[in-house]
């Protein structure tokens, strides 16, 4: 049966359960899904890439939109595949891939990368599987590590390839420095770059090192008039012969991917359970994917009310995913994932069209709060989404206030801020979220005219001095400023009077009113009168 003609649910389990790798090309060009067997393949964090970072003779447009064609793949590695792409409609692409085809010896085969002078992922892993042969194990006993630039695709896009490149070499130099002259380097792509550590004497060796490397990469760069600082992620696997070498590679990639959920800059060592971790975080992206589709997706709205007259003035719609094995799954379950593998920016279009059109049946004036993630930002194509919204809803600018955190101004200030600014031309309310977590908060407040800031319910659910002391203080500060002061999280009396107390403006917690179904949404607002 094509692809094109399974349904979500048995297409994603058919796929992921392949031994062949299989990935997903969008009509814009690149990997939207990868399986399990095409991450083992041709390394983690593919998805997002496009074809050519990939294959790089291979144009998107080239392949035939009207049927399934055979092609023959390169990667930049030299790994050769033999390919068939059926068209899934829309210009996407799925694309099967059957690995370990034999090509041609060219007259003088390269070993190193062109642009770094490293290793390729060939000889390297020729000698990982030389390493970890040696009959003796003390000698056969290695350390993998997997390594990723942090933030090296914002510098790539924001300062030019030319850039990129530079930064390539000099990390490449600053890993030589790093290591021993018996250990191998290899660039994988990108700015991927694996380590062989041979002869180990056990896992304070490896520390060693990637807590060196760590250091050393991270920093600061000078290149061509520019400072630049990146950082480095990395994942580390020992073995010795018991281990195959592709494992023990996948392993570091596991490791790896640990090391970056955990906020980056920082290496993990493998564990047993990563695996299952993985395995788990793969069930969970193909589940979002699936429950967009299938609209699994619903809104809930939590009330804010207005301490000076005790009226609601809007409410906050809130994601919920009710999955039909998983039961209710948290947001902080799945919009982390959401925010990894880029599908958050689909979900909060659809959050955002629902929450305009659903509040468009409310009584009166009543706004409607909707929080925005740092991606869609990035995507440029906010602006444009919020019109449409508000166009196909029929609900005033006003009555809409998106809800922004300040990590979504600290990639690309500069446009966020006219995005903010062009909202603000439009009617549009903005908010801060969860003021008083970050670390630049109050130069965002010189920047821009936020109409609310929300304090975070940290600080009121503390009670301490400090928190008092804070409440105090943001409260003034949005009173000066013109701003109104919404505190969160409020589920108690004496939190409610402590919020009154601080001059806050609007309060929004179990207190006042629980998160409820757009059906709950009359009545609730009938008993307020």
């Amino acid at each position: 049966m094509p692809f094109s003609n399974l349904t979500v649910e048995s297409s994603a389990r058919i796929l992921e359960s392949l031994q062949n790798p299989v990935i997903v090309i969008s009509a814009g060009g690149e990997l939207s899904y990868a399986n399990a067997a095409a991450a083992a393949h041709l390394g983690g964090w593919i998805v997002g890439l496009s074809l050519q970072d990939i294959f790089p003779d291979v144009l998107h447009s080239s392949l035939n939109a009207d049927g399934p064609s055979s092609i023959r793949l390169m990667t930049r590695q030299g790994e050769a595949f033999e390919a068939l792409a059926n068209p899934l409609g829309g210009g996407s692409m799925c694309i099967s891939l059957w690995p370990g085809v034999s090509t041609p010896e060219p007259s003088s085969p390269t070993q190193q990368d062109d642009l770094t002078g490293l290793a390729l992922r060939k000889p390297f892993m020729a000698t990982l599987e030389a390493a970890v042969s040696q009959p003796r194990p003390e000698l056969s006993r290695v350390a993998v590590l997997c390594l990723d630039l942090d933030r090296f695709k914002m510098i790539n896009d924001t300062l030019g390839h030319g850039i990129g490149d530079q930064l390539l070499k000099k990390v490449a130099d600053r890993l030589r420095t790093a290591c021993r002259k018996e250990d191998m380097i290899a660039r994988l792509g990108g700015d991927e770059f694996v380590i062989l550590q041979k002869s180990v004497g056990g896992a304070e060796d490896a520390e060693k090192l990637a807590e060196r490397l760590v250091d050393l990469v991270g920093r600061t760069y000078v290149l061509s008039g520019h400072t630049i600082n990146v950082g480095v992620s990395i994942g580390v696997a020992i073995g010795n012969g018991s281990v195959q070498p592709r494992d023990l590679l996948r392993n570091a990639d596991l490791a790896l991917y640990e090391a970056k959920r955990a906020g980056r800059g920082r290496f993990r060592f493998f564990e047993s359970g990563m695996d299952a971790q993985l395995h788990e975080r793969r069930e969970l992206e193909i589940d979002l994917r699936r429950a967009l589709a299938l609209k699994q997706f619903q809104l809930a709205y939590q009330p804010f009310v207005d301490l000076e007259t005790d009226k609601v003035m809007g409410f906050e719609a809130l994601l919920r995913w009710n999955h039909p094995t998983r039961g209710n799954v948290p947001p902080l379950n799945f919009i982390g994932v959401a925010e990894e593998n880029g599908l958050i920016i689909k979900i909060g279009e659809w959050v955002l069209t629902t929450a305009c059109m659903e509040a468009a049946s409310w009584p009166g004036d009543l706004v409607v709060a909707v929080n925005v993630s740092p991606l869609q930002f990035k995507a440029d194509t906010l602006l444009e989404k919020v019109s449409s919204a508000l166009a196909r809803s029929g609900l005033a600018p006003e009555r809409l206030e998106l809800e922004i955190t300040e990590s979504a101004l600290l990639a690309d200030t500069d446009n966020v801020l006219a995005t903010l600014h062009a909202l603000r031309t439009l009617g549009v309310k903005i908010s801060m979220d969860d003021f008083g977590t970050g670390y630049s908060s109050l130069s965002y407040l010189q920047k821009f005219p936020f109409n609310k800031i929300k304090i975070d319910r940290s600080f009121v659910s503390g009670g301490d001095a400090d928190s008092e002391a804070i409440l105090r203080a943001v409260s003034g500060l949005g009173s000066n400023l013109g701003m109104a002061i919404t505190a969160e999280g409020v589920e108690t009396a004496d939190q409610l009077q402590r919020i009154r107390d601080q001059r806050c403006t609007h309060v929004q917690g179990y207190l006042t009113g629980r998160p409820m179904a757009q059906n709950q949404v009359a009545d609730f607002l009938s008993r307020q009168i």
